[in-house]
């Protein structure tokens, strides 16, 4: 029998049941399930729906709406039903289950229904209550949980991604974004959800959890959804937050921790070295440097990375921290990319190692500089001096107190990285320096034992000691002039001979008399034999006049031959 046929026939016998001389009975009520949570109970006026079984006192059921299929869905206690069922059905909670017993003045009385009812008949009804709402109701928004930290919350033109389980208000299941492993992503407020959806996300937080409860008019309505959601349903959405984004958005920055001291700023052109991890807004982690035990090297401001690291590192200092917020347009868009889904927005937590320019030169800062010094080191030098260096963030590299001896070098020679010998020069005996050295000066994109690629490097030097030196290709050179007979002079015994070992005697007697110096930094026994082994043209032994010659008109003699 179909529910508008209870409503009919309730309305046509319900005189007749005022007219029964026989004692009134109450309908009978037996609540034989009653859930532990009961936030509303059926009121006159309200809307519900509800399946029941209709049987007669033998057990003999004369009506189902399980048969049908469909749940009944009506007003409750304004005369649409037989009155027995209007009273039994108040005071209900969804998923509650009842036992009424209808008398026959309360049911269809002494006529019955034709073929259906006999008259006089009590009906006995076993309902299970799915869902009660009124056109008087709101949205009801519980928050679940919400983060510590919330910068910002939903509005409309917003673009969000949720996950969600969508439930009737019996607890039915009717949809779900995690059985399809997918988090649901649409605009906010532009029509493309249910009202109630739209309305019941604003205001919420990255990360916070709802559950919101939809009556049918802001729901789907008199027609329902397909075959999962009924006609006249409330829906409940238990709903995840996991992320949201405005199309106008740019880079969101917050300085987690900025060094004091900050003497430059990194700009369009630079080159970064710099440790991050990369999380969704729910703090999944999708990318870390840590993880490969390797800075992520690069140029900013050229395109070499996503449009919003390219601006959002602009500006640092070496050894901030700073979280950059990208949205999606400024990230991998609706495509996403690897562990990153579609129109995700990327949160990054940078730790800024080094930066440097392709242009930049050494950068000196005098520490100490001894008063009344006159004498500074030159190219060719010979220098003593002590260093430590290190990495920007403060990781040792090198030291040379780990050594028993200082550092030593002939500046210019090549025997250090040119940054380094660039700031040990016009130094002080005494004077302390610090030097910031950029890797194209350093050891370049590849680095070294030790030394990272693309590494700037600071090293805290002290010129201990330094030692005039000589010019490129000199092994002796004089203070003066030289002898005007510097053959006769360097010929001691007379002989028209110079052997190894008067040639050595007369370069030591100028070396300790002043008059000239050797190459500093080697051994003079083995300068002085390379200096008689360049003289002695014929390698015989001896130096003749004709084989002895100046460097100086050695030079002139190789222009004059080019010319």
């Amino acid at each position: 029998m179909a529910p508008g046929s209870l409503v009919l026939l309730a309305g046509l016998l319900g005189a007749l049941a005022l007219g029964d001389p026989g004692p009134l009975e109450d309908v009978v009520i037996d609540r034989y399930y009653i859930p532990k949570i009961c936030l509303r109970e059926a009121q006159m006026g309200d809307f519900i729906r509800y399946h029941y079984n209709g049987t007669f006192k033998d057990g003999k059921k004369f009506d189902s709406s399980y048969d049908r299929g469909n749940a009944v869905a009506g007003v409750v206690g304004v005369g649409r039903l037989i009155t027995g069922m209007d009273r039994g059905l108040q005071g209900m909670c969804v998923n509650e289950r009842r036992r009424l017993v209808v008398p026959p003045h309360l049911g269809y009385g002494s006529i019955g229904v034709a073929g259906l009812i006999p008259p006089d008949a009590t009906l006995y009804f076993d309902v299970v209550l799915l869902d009660i709402w009124n056109k008087k109701d709101q949205l009801q928004v519980t928050t679940l949980s919400k983060p510590e930290r919330c910068n910002r919350t939903v509005e409309s033109s917003d673009f969000v991604r949720y996950h969600y389980n969508g439930t009737l208000l019996d607890g039915t299941p009717f949809d779900s974004s995690y059985s399809k492993q997918s988090t649901y992503d649409t605009y906010v407020g532009t029509g493309w959800l249910i009202k109630g959806m739209d309305q019941g996300l604003l205001g919420m937080c990255a990360g916070e959890k709802r559950s919101i409860v939809i009556p049918p008019f802001l729901a789907y309505g008199e027609k329902g959804y397909g075959t999962v959601i009924p006609p006249q349903a409330s829906l409940v959405f238990s709903v995840l937050l996991v992320d949201f984004h405005n199309p106008r958005d740019g880079v969101a920055l917050e300085q987690l921790q900025v060094p004091a001291g900050c003497g430059r700023r990194a700009a369009a052109g630079d080159f970064v070295r710099y440790h991050y991890n990369g999380t969704l807004m729910d703090g999944t982690l999708f990318d870390s440097s840590y993880s490969r035990n390797h800075t992520y090297d690069t140029y900013i401001g050229k395109g070499f990375i996503i449009p919003g690291m390219d601006q959002g590192l602009q500006g640092v200092c070496v050894g901030e921290r700073r979280r950059v917020v990208v949205p999606p347009h400024l990230a991998y868009g609706e495509s996403g990319a690897g562990r990153i889904p579609g129109s995700a927005v990327l949160i990054f937590d940078v730790h800024v190692i080094d930066f440097h320019n392709p242009e930049d030169p050494v950068q000196i800062e005098t520490v100490h500089r001894p008063e009344g010094c006159n004498v500074t080191s030159r190219p060719r030098d010979f220098v003593r001096y002590h260093y430590n260096c290190s990495l920007l963030d403060g990781t040792r590299l090198f030291s040379s107190h780990d050594y028993e001896a200082p550092q030593e070098v002939t500046l210019g020679t090549n025997k250090v990285i040119e940054g380094l010998n660039r700031g040990l020069l016009d130094m002080c005996v005494g004077e302390r320096r610090v030097l910031i050295v950029p890797p194209h000066l350093g050891h370049g994109e590849s680095g070294a034992r030790g030394v990272p690629g693309s590494a700037v490097l600071r090293f805290d030097v002290e010129l201990l000691s330094l030692e005039e030196g000589v010019p490129e290709g000199y092994l002796f050179i004089w203070h003066g002039e030289p002898p005007a007979n510097l053959y006769q002079e360097m010929d001691l015994d007379r002989d028209g001979e110079i052997p190894a070992e008067e040639f050595s005697t007369f370069i030591k007697s100028q070396v300790a008399e002043g008059k000239g110096r050797l190459m500093p930094s080697s051994d003079p026994e083995k300068v002085i034999a390379d200096m008689f082994k360049n003289q002695d043209r014929n390698q015989d032994g001896k130096i003749t006049a004709e084989e002895l010659k100046l460097k100086t008109d050695e030079d002139r003699e190789k222009v004059h031959e080019e010319l």
